[in-house]
């Protein structure tokens, strides 16, 4: 596994206000821009975090996970307290990988092509599961990025709405790294309305009920924009040293 985050001593002991600080924050947004605040779920991304540091958030009220590598999510997986919890994998995932996790989840968030669409299904009938998934949309259109193009979009939910042990919930897009949180609205608005768009259109076997975007340095203005699971990693957690 990589080097887990090393933290200064008030990083460490504060994952229990940050995280009492985030849900107060999403709490705010949400009721300034009229939505319900329990229509936002607040997600730790957990990359790099050691298990310790994890729990502690869970402790502080967090009941979603996020988790960006199968051989991390191995590693960890036994000494999270899991009671209430439940663990979606958000990272890029190769077809090979997916029999590995696939007892361990409750959605896969990244699904990007129909391969991997196909192998989930594949491996959901073999253990008796129907698995929730989003459909990753690179909304940036950015080459160095996965996930499927606004243009693609319609016809991929058609293809992946006829596995019969895939349940697509909703979207997630990481947005294009930009000099500032605002900035970033071009594109929350953007997935806003693809969303609502693809949501209209009412493909059969397709639910739209969650949009899955927003992190740490943006998560605000994305509930501004529908977002339903917000990634929060750095914010709760800390910086990388």
């Amino acid at each position: 596994m990589e080097e887990i985050w090393r933290m200064d001593k008030k990083s460490i002991s504060s994952v229990s206000d940050n995280v009492k600080e985030i849900l107060h924050s999403v709490r705010q947004a949400a009721i300034e821009c009229g939505r319900s605040p329990d229509e936002i779920a607040v997600m730790a991304v957990t990359k790099n975090v050691d298990t310790q540091r994890v729990n502690e958030a869970i402790d502080s009220g967090i009941h979603l996970l996020g988790e960006n590598r199968v051989q991390e999510l191995l590693e960890k997986y036994d000494d999270y307290k899991k009671e209430g919890v439940e663990i979606h994998f958000i990272g890029h995932l190769q077809t090979n990988k997916v029999k590995q996790i696939i007892d361990k989840v409750s959605m896969i968030h990244s699904v990007d092509s129909l391969r991997l669409a196909q192998e989930i299904d594949r491996q959901a009938k073999r253990i008796g599961i129907v698995m929730k998934v989003l459909v990753e949309v690179n909304i940036g259109e950015e080459e160095s990025k996965f996930g499927v193009s606004a243009g693609e979009l319609p016809q991929f939910l058609q293809e992946i709405s006829k596995l019969p042990n895939l349940s697509v919930e909703g979207l997630m897009a990481i947005p294009p790294i930009t000099s500032s949180a605002k900035e970033s609205e071009y594109y929350f608005h953007k997935m806003s309305n693809l969303f609502i768009d693809i949501k209209q259109k009412n493909v059969d076997n397709i639910s739209m009920g969650i949009l899955s975007m927003g992190m740490s340095k943006d998560y605000l203005y994305a509930i501004k924009y529908g977002s339903h699971i917000v990634r929060i990693g750095t914010a709760m957690f800390g910086f990388r040293s």
